[in-house]
Parts: C-alpha cells; sequence; structure tokens
C-alpha cells in the first residue's frame, strides 16, 4: 500500500522542574540556596531516510511525543535530559502546519 499523505501530532518534551532546596549544616546559620535545574525536553526530529519511499510507517500512529526532562535535586543536582524522537521520512517530504497549511520544511535531499 502506498500512502503519501498523512497528518500526525507531534509534541516536544517538557523541561524538568527545579528544586527549591537550602543547604543546612550544622554551624552554617544561612546556608543559602543549593536546589538544581530541571533538565532539558527531548525534541522531535525529521531525519531523510533514503531507502523508503512512502509515509506507510505513520498510518496507525498518529501521536509522538517526546520525553520530558527530570526533576532538579538538592545538592546541585541537575535533571535528566530527555532523549530526542527521531521521525525517519522518506525524500521529497513537505511538512505543513495543518491551522494554516503554511510549509514548515521541505525534506529534499539537496
Amino acid at each position: 500500500m502506498f500512502i503519501d499523505k498523512v497528518k500526525i501530532y507531534v509534541k516536544a518534551g517538557n523541561g524538568g522542574n527545579g528544586c527549591v532546596s537550602f543547604r543546612r549544616e550544622k554551624y552554617v546559620s544561612h546556608g543559602g540556596p543549593d536546589g538544581g535545574d530541571g533538565g532539558k525536553g527531548g525534541n522531535i526530529v525529521l531525519r531523510i531516510e533514503t531507502g523508503s519511499n512512502t509515509l506507510f510507517a505513520y498510518k496507525n500512529r498518529k501521536k509522538f511525543v517526546a520525553g520530558n526532562g527530570g526533576d532538579g535535586m538538592a545538592s546541585k543536582m541537575h535533571g535528566a535530559t530527555a532523549d530526542d524522537l527521531v521521525l525517519p521520512v522518506p525524500p521529497g517530504t513537505v511538512v505543513r502546519d495543518a491551522a494554516s497549511g503554511q510549509i514548515i520544511k521541505d525534506m529534499c535531499l539537496h
């Protein structure tokens, strides 16, 4: 079966929450903040796959969401960065905004 037009929903991951934490030591009355930042959320990446010529892989699955970043922790520990979600598409794929129909990217080999 040849599929040449699909409508999918993609969403990049959210960043993690930062941590509100204060240093506590026995003889330090005002220790100061030591909370870590949240990790970065994953990106959506469209990659040209030269061996394919159809969008059949996206016939049944319509929603693609990248992972969220991890939350920060005490002792200035940063949250984990989420992996990117890579979607292979055939050469010549045109990515459009569903609402306006405006071309976002033409996925050609040149």
